[in-house]
């Protein structure tokens, strides 16, 4: 058939069709039992044959008008599924039937991979070919346009044998520079099932060996790369096939995974083929952004996926060549992936191992870290703006998730939503007349990618690696967070906030962040109140004004807030101000703080009964038999959020698993280990335990406590837990149901009143996006770390001091020689609390001014702005005894 004809009717017989080997047509194609090399090349072709004929029942020729009945491009062809395909292929193998020459349009797919398969299959009998026709035949790849773990090994041999390269190199480029070509590639191999096979044979029992063999490889290639031949043409159109295309589980991808790594191993030992890979992503990347941002490609084949899985392969990629080009244009395509992408890769990659999650998460941290060091980031030149750093950012943040939901998960043991809702604000009609929204009116913000998971950052107890190595401090330190933060809040597409990816972020900078929502919280609703008294004509009162007295403190605080919380809730969110009966100080953020301390002594004080104090953890925990009512709870909550919300560190001591149920988790028995360690050792004996539990510990499932007064309270874990005993087959549960009392049921009343104290104030702040559970006990309880030497670098000097100041020197050779009491006592004085914030000591910028020449007076502080006045003392020992006797004795504000 000559070329014109070809054009005008794709379809041909092929009769005249030869084998790779020569052979002519298939009169001669029965074994020839004394020439087996003979046989082989022929079971080849026939293999090459039926391949085609699938294909052409499967994918067509891709000629509209195509004339074939037997031809999926031709009018009115019924589809069928990938099994009655291979049978149907074998049948019309049998009978010489119209077999259709691939249209142009579809030579870049279907013929590819056919050609390419029958240089694979016919590998080991072409391996028997004379030296000079091997060459012949093999030097030729540019028909190559997809790649197999065979192919390459085989492409590899030839280049090593004529110690050339260059062919490996060239195939290389073109199918890792292709998209195409790249999801094509390193398909999974599905094996081919029994009953497949049992099916086949029921279709042509009087079949020879050789055609047996043949459907079958025929059938599985088939299946296997049935979504590979899926091509953008057919993708979206109609089947009437239940199994058209494979069907995928949510953490499978077509790819073999291991096949890509031993293709990587082989061959990055090869410098100039790793140039070949680093070149085709440059190439790559630009490509596959536009098909994602543009194409929406990947909702027409999900297999599109499967070029990222293939290039994340490649452990150069951090590597010094790829950080400059290749790997930054690679994460802004990857970046574009839509959510379901995402989830799919997420997935996927929590099966890998923490050795490969720490492998990807480096080489987006060192691409990160990279463009923030050979930059100059500032207020003027944003690290938001840089392309290469969003998008390594929100790669990390798919790492990050495969992390968790790879690492131990906990889904089960939630705790239960409050059943009132916070009451809103009586301003709130007000506010929407003023055209003030509310903000996160509908709820906390909760990341897209967990919702398409179904997962929580923190339901994760243990992750594959922990979650430190996934903060980049270059980062933090040049992150502008009052711009991110406004990114944050106005959520605009051409703007991104890495507080959308809290987990780049450290303790520090997230804590920034929440101070700036505080605060423009704190405005909003001075505004608003200035705006309501214009109205109503009412009292102005733009602060949460607190007046006590220290000697009743509690009395007048519970009760003020109890009123505030009744009446107008939102009064929570206006800036805390106190006052303290009888005295002068004003409060710049110190009188807070000392107020704040007095009323956790008092509350936590255990003569009130409301908390327990274990001695041996030095924690305390809620009172099961307290005789105090829910609202006291509330009250301590609201204390709490308060803290939080105008950026006071409390002296509290709390277990963990205090702050993972204000999160939304239940205590577990492993939480008993912090709560109650002697419980958890028994417990953990229990399970461990060899011998017969029911005959050697006599045990049921009635357990046993005591009220506020000593007296025994008995509780069934189970109905008639007195009359069940336990047993090596119950023990589990019996642990889990006391662990289950101990930490949730028994004090199930006072903790869901103390976190709807808590909530009243922090409902509409980021805290639960931005913060896991032991970040929340840092951010209340500040860090229990104190370094002095931190602090000495960081203090700065006023008043006509310096470093090198005589003064200077000897009172910090004092200061180091207190012990820790001492220590704490001194930040008490100076700063109002004697924790350390967040960051340790090194970020609290104390200042020490002069405050005249040598006298008798004693230092004293301004801790609302932590700074330390300190007289220019004649002697050292002078000093060490005036500081002493100042930070010793400290009570009480005044005006100096």
């Amino acid at each position: 058939m000559n070329p014109d004809e070809k054009e005008d009717c794709e379809c041909a017989p092929p009769q005249a069709e030869t084998s790779p080997a020569g052979g002519t047509d298939r009169e001669y194609e029965e074994p020839e039992i004394g020439n087996p090399e003979a046989s082989r090349m022929k079971r080849a072709a026939a293999k090459h044959l039926i391949e085609r004929y699938y294909h052409q029942l499967t994918e067509g020729c891709g000629n509209e008008s195509c004339s074939n009945s037997w031809c999926a491009s031709s009018v009115g062809f019924n589809r069928m599924d990938n099994n009655a395909a291979a049978v149907k292929a074998l049948e019309l193998y049998k009978v010489n039937a119209k077999l259709c020459d691939p249209h142009p349009s579809k030579k870049g797919t279907a013929s590819a991979y056919l050609e390419s398969s029958a240089h694979s299959n016919s590998a080991s009998a072409n391996r028997k070919m004379n030296h000079k026709d091997v060459h012949s035949v093999r030097d030729n790849f540019k028909d190559v346009n997809y790649l197999t773990e065979e192919k390459v090994y085989e492409i590899l041999d030839i280049c090593g044998e004529k110690e050339d390269y260059s062919p490996l190199i060239r195939v290389i480029g073109r199918v890792f520079s292709s998209a195409e070509g790249l999801v094509q590639s390193f398909r999974r191999s599905k094996p081919h099932t029994k009953e497949e096979l049992k099916s086949l044979q029921g279709k042509d029992e009087d079949k020879d060996e050789d055609e047996k063999e043949a459907a079958a490889c025929s059938a599985t290639a088939m299946e296997d790369d049935s979504p590979a031949s899926s091509s953008s043409s057919r993708l979206g159109e109609g089947s009437s096939g239940k199994n058209d295309v494979q069907k995928l589980a949510p953490d499978e991808v077509s790819v073999d995974i291991d096949a890509v790594r031993r293709v990587y191993e082989r061959l990055l030992s090869n410098e100039k083929i790793e140039a070949a890979f680093l070149n085709a992503l440059v190439y790559l990347s630009p490509n596959v952004e536009c098909d994602l941002t543009y194409h929406n490609v990947y909702s027409r084949d999900p297999n599109y996926l499967n070029l990222f899985v293939i290039v994340m392969e490649n452990s150069n990629l951090h590597s010094p060549e790829y950080l400059e080009i290749a790997l930054p244009q690679f994460c802004k395509a990857m970046s574009k992936l839509p959510l379901a992408a995402q989830a799919k890769l997420v997935r996927l990659w929590s099966h890998y191992s923490a050795g490969q999650i720490r492998r990807m998460v480096e080489t987006f941290q060192q691409l990160i870290t990279y463009k923030v060091i050979s930059n100059e980031f500032n207020s003027r030149n944003l690290v938001n703006d840089d392309d290469a750093v969003v998008g390594a950012t929100k790669c990390l943040k798919i790492v990050y998730y495969a992390n968790v939901l790879g690492g131990d998960l906990d889904m089960e043991h939630n705790e239960e939503e409050d059943e009132e809702p916070i009451p809103e604000s009586s301003e709130l009609t007000l506010q929407e007349l003023l055209g003030e929204e509310r903000r996160n009116k509908k709820g906390p913000r909760v990341d897209p990618v967990e919702t398409e998971l179904g997962i929580r950052t923190n339901d994760c107890r243990r992750p594959l690696i922990p979650f430190e190595e996934f903060v980049n401090e270059p980062l933090n330190e040049v992150l502008e967070m009052d711009k991110d933060y406004t990114f944050f809040k106005v959520e605009t597409e051409n703007k991104f906030s890495f507080m959308t990816c809290p987990f780049i972020l450290n303790a520090v900078t997230k804590n920034l962040g929440l101070y700036y929502d505080n605060r423009i919280r704190m405005y909003s609703e001075r505004r608003i109140t200035v705006l309501y008294s214009l109205v109503q004509g009412q009292q102005l009162n733009p602060y949460l004004r607190l007046k006590v007295r220290r000697d009743h403190i509690i009395d007048d605080a519970l009760v003020r807030l109890e009123m505030i919380a009744m009446e107008n809730p939102a009064d929570l969110k206006k800036q805390l101000y106190v006052e303290f009966e009888g005295e002068q100080g004003v409060d710049e953020g110190g009188v807070s703080k000392e107020f704040f301390q007095l009323v956790v002594e008092e509350i936590f004080n255990p003569d009130i009964g409301m908390f327990t104090y274990d001695e041996r953890t030095k924690l305390f925990w809620f009172n099961a038999s307290s005789l105090e009512n829910e609202g006291q709870y509330t009250l301590i909550g609201i204390v709490l959020g308060l803290a939080i919300y105008n950026n006071c560190i409390l002296d509290v001591h709390f277990p963990m698993v205090v702050y993972r149920k204000l999160m939304g988790k239940k205590g577990t028995f492993r939480d008993l280990a912090d709560a109650n360690p002697v419980l958890h050792q028994s417990l953990t004996e229990l399970l461990e335990y060899e011998g017969s539990v029911e005959e050697d510990m006599m045990i049921t499932f009635q357990i046993s406590q005591t009220d506020l007064f000593g007296n025994p309270l008995m509780y069934d874990l189970r109905e008639n837990g007195d009359k069940i005993p336990v047993t090596n087959e119950n023990r589990k549960e019996f642990v889990a149901q006391y662990a289950e009392y101990m930490l949730n049921k028994s004090v199930e009343k006072q903790f869901k009143a103390f976190r709807r104290g808590f909530h009243m104030v922090t409902n509409e702040s980021p805290l639960k996006y931005l913060f896991r559970p032991e970040e929340i006990e840092l951010l209340i309880c500040g860090s229990r770390n104190l370094d002095f030497l931190a602090l000495e670098e960081t203090t700065e000097y006023d008043g006509g001091y310096n470093r090198d100041s005589r003064i200077i020197k000897e009172f910090w050779e004092t200061l180091h020689s207190f012990g820790e009491e001492q220590k704490r006592l001194f930040l008490q004085f100076t700063t109002g609390t004697d924790r350390a914030p967040v960051g340790g000591l090194g970020k609290l910028k104390m200042i020490i001014a002069k405050n005249g020449p040598d006298t008798d007076r004693l230092p004293t502080s301004h801790t609302c702005f932590n700074v330390l006045l300190l007289p220019e003392y004649s002697t050292k020992e002078k000093l060490r005894e005036r500081l002493l006797k100042a930070v010793t004795y400290a009570k009480g504000f005044g005006m100096l």
